[in-house]
């Protein structure tokens, strides 16, 4: 790890903090031109064996573009190996095959592979399918340790985890076993999505009165609002949820608050505004660490 070099795009310096002891630091500048063209100039010289980008690609769509332009610029002058840590993989939802709508998915992969990325790291990808689509390897560091450690501090082990919908299951078992419980079943939700939004349908299995509900991502909700409604209609008297991503795009997903939720957890993998980090209700859990396991 010593040779490699070390790229902290703005709002991922307390992510690269655990990075700092293995890897040089490598200051860098995003800039624009009058006309509006984004400028990469990178502090020289350094060494070009093995460069890390710690950034993210979520819109707005200069995330994208600056990340892609600062490899292609690595690559430009020698760089012999480039590691893009990308701990929220945006466009990672946007995985289907459909007829007439993009697939951004395998899109954003081709873009940071013809920039010179050789290699992907994030936590916890959306689906396997993602990994399908990249045309580079794509490498998911499971969060399940963290949230089993916040589980315990918090007192949670009398809690179900739960699964709210039939592709959180794996997730939910990765919990389950780091807490102990391998073998346990996870209950889960059915669910339907049509152009009105999400509509969960059918509870199947069992839980106690406390439930944690485990996924991937909070954006604006929809999906854990339902969960929670439908959670609340089988018995539950309180529940917990567990994202890796906490978007908390717009306002509709506080409506958790008023359906039994007591507490979010989520994980640092993207900025978060000073409303959501100083809400006594969140706890966000550090995963930095985890980055270092695919280097």
């Amino acid at each position: 790890m010593a040779t490699m070099t070390l790229f902290t795009f703005p709002g991922f310096e307390t992510l690269a903090e655990p990075l700092h002891p293995y890897l040089q630091q490598r200051e860098f500048q995003i800039r624009r031109f009058a006309n509006g063209e984004i400028f990469v100039t990178i502090a020289t010289p350094f060494d070009l064996s093995h460069c890390i980008l710690l950034g993210s690609i979520t819109p707005p769509d200069e995330n994208l573009l600056s990340l892609a332009l600062l490899a292609h610029t690595l690559k430009k002058d020698g760089c012999k190996r480039i590691t893009a840590l990308i701990p929220y993989l945006a466009y990672s939802r946007q995985d289907k095959q459909k007829a007439g709508e993009s697939l951004a998915t395998a899109w954003t992969g081709s873009i940071l592979h013809a920039s010179g990325v050789d290699t992907v790291i994030t936590i916890d990808v959306h689906s396997e399918h993602d990994q399908a689509l990249y045309p580079m390897p794509l490498m998911s560091v499971s969060p399940a340790g963290v949230f089993a450690e916040a589980a315990r501090k918090f007192g949670l082990a009398d809690a179900t985890v739960v699964a709210p919908d039939h592709g959180a299951l794996q997730r939910c078992r990765a919990l389950n076993n780091a807490l102990g419980r391998a073998g346990v079943e996870v209950p889960y939700l059915s669910k339907r999505r049509d152009p009105s939004g999400v509509k969960h349908l059918e509870f199947c299995g069992q839980a106690a009165p406390r439930v944690l509900i485990l996924d991937d991502i909070l954006d604006t909700g929809a999906t854990l609002t339902s969960a929670c409604e439908m959670i609340l209609r089988n018995g539950a008297k309180e529940i917990v949820v567990m994202v890796t991503h906490g978007l908390f795009t717009g306002s509709d997903w506080a409506r958790l608050w008023s359906l039994g939720v007591s507490r979010i957890f989520c994980a640092d993998t993207v900025p978060l505004p000073g409303s959501i980090l100083e809400d006594p209700r969140i706890t966000v859990l550090p995963v930095g660490s985890l980055l270092r396991e695919g280097l």
